[in-house]
């Protein structure tokens, strides 16, 4: 999760000219509020983050000093910025001021009302999809294709009919955090509203876009979202070090394109698209968000691109290719 993986994909934007696409506006957004952090957030979760960060506290309850989420100077700032990003997208993008808006830091989508998890302090994609009900919308879906269980969103939502869940992600059984099973489908005042695609180890690109097309543009028709809300961890690679999925850049890319098609079918276009996990740093996530930026500004990007990820990174196709199948995994 360093800031490297970040630096990169940004470097790689830039050198693509996506950020010179017309309309397209960067910004640089200030740490969420507290009471902006409460809308997901126990406020006493949000204090122990705050002591954590200002005195090295530690609160394993809450996970803060763990493996996963060791305690350092800054980390409730650099947390909230992440989490007012998405806020403020989600609240352009319902107020018409933008189409689309991406925030590529964001997708801390483990992060839990009441303690950090899997590298999530604070929920930003939870933050987002808030941010849209306050804002009037009546349905809001969110899509997470991340290699991990969307869990923090789903528990946020559980019990919200106005929340459709999707995740694709490889099975809880032999995977953090263990959860996202197909029987896991929203709580007792909102049953249905949580569909979760599990995948088998070794799953590869084309096998991911199948269960994805047989699933997601069904659910999210049916349910007729008024926005939508992406999570794009691009972990799902054969070369991520902390998954067993063999997807490759192409199959992320093609999601990506899938759900772009269908915020413009069934939202008016109202979309926000965020970053997550992925952790093969050079060789997958610039390319991989790159794609995504691309998207959202309306310039997809060939997938033969010759592309230079900075930091004397050798140069590399937007799209590895392979021998196999087009979304086959990349080597």
């Amino acid at each position: 999760m360093a800031p490297s993986r970040l630096q990169l994909t940004m470097s790689l934007v830039r050198s693509l000219g996506l950020l010179d696409a017309p309309g397209v506006e960067l910004t640089d957004p200030a740490p969420a509020s507290d009471a902006e952090l409460e809308l997901v957030h126990d406020e006493r979760y949000v204090a122990a983050v705050r002591s954590a960060s200002e005195k090295g506290t530690t609160d394993p309850l809450r996970g803060l000093g763990t493996e996963d989420d060791p305690v350092f100077p800054g980390m409730h700032e650099a947390a909230a910025r992440i989490f007012h990003g998405s806020y403020l997208a989600a609240g352009a993008v319902w107020a018409g001021e933008v189409e689309h808006a991406v925030n590529i830091a964001g997708g801390m989508h483990h992060a839990r009302r009441d303690a950090a998890s899997g590298f999530c302090i604070y929920n930003d994609a939870a933050a987002a999809v808030r941010r849209l009900l306050d804002d009037g919308a009546t349905r809001v879906a969110y899509v997470d294709v991340d290699a991990h269980h969307g869990d923090g969103v789903e528990s946020v939502f559980w019990n919200d009919p106005r929340v459709l869940t999707v995740s694709v992600h490889q099975s809880g059984q032999s995977l953090f955090p263990g959860t996202g099973f197909p029987t896991d489908t929203g709580g007792p005042r909102a049953e249905g509203s949580a569909v979760n695609v599990a995948l088998p180890r070794h799953t590869d690109g084309a096998g991911f876009l199948r269960a994805f097309d047989a699933v997601v543009p069904a659910v999210l028709r049916a349910f007729a979202p008024e926005a939508i809300v992406s999570q794009h961890g691009c972990d799902s690679h054969a070369q991520d070090p902390l998954t067993d999925l063999h997807v490759g850049v192409d199959a992320q890319r093609i999601a990506v394109e899938r759900v772009h098609a269908l915020a413009h079918e069934l939202s008016d276009g109202r979309w926000v698209a965020l970053g997550g996990g992925g952790y093969a740093v050079i060789d997958v996530v610039p390319r991989a968000w790159a794609n995504v930026v691309a998207e959202v500004v309306h310039r997809p990007l060939d997938p033969d691109t010759p592309s230079r990820t900075g930091g004397g990174a050798t140069s590399r196709r937007v799209r590895a290719r392979t021998r196999r199948a087009a979304w086959a995994t990349t080597p």
